[in-house]
C-alpha cells in the first residue's frame, strides 16, 4: 500500500531565488513525483499565484494592500496551473485544481466532501494541486505561504508525511544568513522548545517565515504525522531526503 505525502511548495522555491515562476523548478518537481509514484500517493500544495501573476502583468498599478494581491491572485492562480499542466503533462502526471479556504476543514460536511473529492483525484491518477482560495480568503495571503494549509490537509487525508520545502535546510540553532556558525538541527520532537530558536528574517518573496512552518508541524505532531523542512531549492530535494542523501530538519512524534 502506497504511503499518503503532502509536498508543500512555496513561492520562494518555485522562484529559485528570483521574481519569476522557474519553469526549472517544476520540472524539477515533476522529476521526482514521477520517482516516486510507485511508492507514494502525493498531494501538493502549491504557493506562487501572486508571483506567477506579476509576471504577466504591469504590477506599476497595484499596491501592497490585501485586496490587491487578492485580485493578483485571481489572474494568477489559473496561469500558474496551466504552467504546472503544460510541464508535468511531458513526465504523464495528470493534474487537478483545488481551491480550499480553513472553513473547508471547519465544517463537517466540507470536510468529508474535500477528503472524497482529494482521494477520488488519487484513485484516478491525478496530482490534486492545493491552493488556498485568495479570493474569499486572506490569511496565507498574510501570514503563512500555505504552511498552515498543508498541515491540515495532511490530517484531513491522515498522511504519513508531510514536506515543507522552503528556501533554507531547516530549523538552525540561529538564523544562519545573520551567523556563519550556525548549526542545523536535524531531529526535534519538543515543537515548542525550538520556538526560541527563530529568528526571522523577510526574503521579500513567500510570507512563511519559520514560525509558520513551526506551527505547521506542531498541528500534524498532534495528528501523529512527522513534518520534514527541507531547501527546495536543491535539485532532487525531495528523493534526497527520502533516500537520506541530504540532511534536512525531521519534527518526529
Amino acid at each position: 500500500m502506497k504511503k499518503k505525502l503532502v509536498l508543500k511548495i512555496g513561492t520562494s522555491t518555485l522562484t529559485a531565488g528570483t521574481k519569476l515562476i522557474s519553469r526549472g523548478k517544476i520540472e524539477d518537481i515533476g522529476r521526482q513525483i514521477l520517482e516516486l509514484s510507485d511508492d507514494f500517493d502525493i498531494v501538493l500544495v502549491s504557493s506562487g499565484a501572486i508571483a506567477t501573476a506579476r509576471q504577466y502583468i504591469k504590477v506599476s498599478g497595484w499596491d501592497s494592500l490585501v485586496g490587491s494581491k487578492q485580485a493578483m491572485a485571481a489572474i494568477g492562480q489559473p496561469l500558474l496551473m496551466r504552467i504546472y499542466h503544460e510541464i508535468f503533462s511531458d513526465f504523464g502526471i495528470r493534474t487537478a485544481q483545488c481551491l480550499m479556504t480553513y472553513r473547508d476543514f471547519e465544517n463537517e460536511t466540507s470536510r468529508e466532501n474535500t477528503l472524497n473529492t482529494i482521494n477520488e483525484l488519487i484513485k484516478h491518477g491525478f496530482i490534486p494541486i492545493i491552493n488556498e482560495n485568495d479570493t474569499t480568503a486572506v490569511e496565507e495571503i498574510i501570514l503563512g505561504d500555505n504552511d498552515k494549509l498543508s498541515a491540515l490537509v495532511a490530517t484531513l487525508i491522515q498522511a504519513d508525511l508531510l514536506v515543507l520545502a522552503s528556501d533554507i535546510d531547516g530549523l538552525f540553532d540561529k538564523n544562519p544568513h545573520l551567523h556563519e556558525d550556525a548549526k542545523l538541527i536535524t531531529e526535534i520532537t519538543n515543537i515548542d522548545e525550538a520556538k526560541s530558536l527563530v529568528e526571522e528574517r523577510d526574503s521579500g518573496l513567500g510570507t512563511g517565515g519559520m514560525n509558520s512552518k513551526l506551527e505547521a508541524a506542531i498541528i500534524c505532531q498532534k495528528e501523529g504525522i512527522e513534518t520534514w523542512i527541507i531547501n527546495g531549492g536543491n535539485k532532487n530535494f525531495l528523493t534526497d531526503a527520502l533516500m537520506g542523501k541530504s540532511q534536512c530538519t525531521k519534527f518526529l512524534n
